[in-house]
């Protein structure tokens, strides 16, 4: 690999660029195709470009066009952003962890957002729009609102449905879900851009008790990670 090619990737790495490095087997030449559509190094066919894409969404490597053509993912790594360091929290957050997730925890509440109940967790002490702002939720992103509290969680919900996130929840009965679609719509947002939001938040599991309710939330946030790149 040229240090250069070398340079741009860990460049890529540092800004949670997502990028495939494609090398052709038989010359040795290389090629990086950004997420954006940027390509740097050989130019690239259309049918290579696809292939590219194909290899970023399933984070997975590719042999292609004849054994000749190799393809390997750079993806910016997972992240969960909660908003709210409630009891559902906890578990979500071991949860996720568990799952490669880079877990962070949003609540302005410091007592509520305490290291003592988040061992190992990264915590964010900001008001939510605030913090996501600065989080910068990319395509690798999912984000849960736990705090039932609109003060908080409504902030959040009006910056992550301007990001890339893959996924968006929110905590809450169809009414008080109705509510805040209510509310986000004298904002602006479309019925449209409401629909991104998942709430009730989780899979139909029947689940009552935190940790129940965490498997639900976990368990949807990977279908919705697996439905979108298959």
């Amino acid at each position: 690999m040229r240090l250069t090619t070398l340079d741009q990737l860990i460049d890529a790495r540092q800004q949670k660029r997502a990028v495939v490095l494609i090398t052709n087997l038989q010359d040795g030449t290389q090629s990086l195709y950004f997420q954006d559509g940027a390509v740097a190094g050989t130019a690239l066919t259309e049918v290579q470009r696809s292939l590219a894409q194909q290899a970023l969404q399933s984070n997975q490597y590719l042999l292609a066009e004849n054994a000749t053509l190799f393809l390997q993912p750079y993806n910016p790594p997972l992240r969960l952003i909660i908003i709210g360091a409630v009891h559902i929290s906890q578990v979500l957050a071991a949860m996720a962890t568990l799952c490669d997730y880079q877990v962070t925890v949003v609540d302005p509440r410091q007592a509520f957002a305490a290291a003592a109940r988040f061992p190992d967790v990264e915590l964010n002490t900001d008001w939510p729009d605030a913090a996501l702002t600065a989080l910068l939720p990319d395509a690798r992103t999912a984000i849960v609102t736990l705090t039932h509290d609109p003060k908080l969680d409504d902030p959040a919900l009006r910056i992550a449905l301007q990001s890339d996130a893959f996924y968006i929840g929110a905590l809450g009965s169809r009414k008080t879900q109705q509510a805040r679609f209510n509310r986000l719509a004298e904002h602006g947002y479309t019925e449209a851009q409401q629909a991104r939001i998942h709430g009730p938040v989780g899979l139909d599991l029947g689940a009552v008790s935190p940790a129940e309710i965490a498997i639900a939330i976990m368990a949807q946030i990977t279908q919705c990670l697996h439905r979108r790149t298959a």
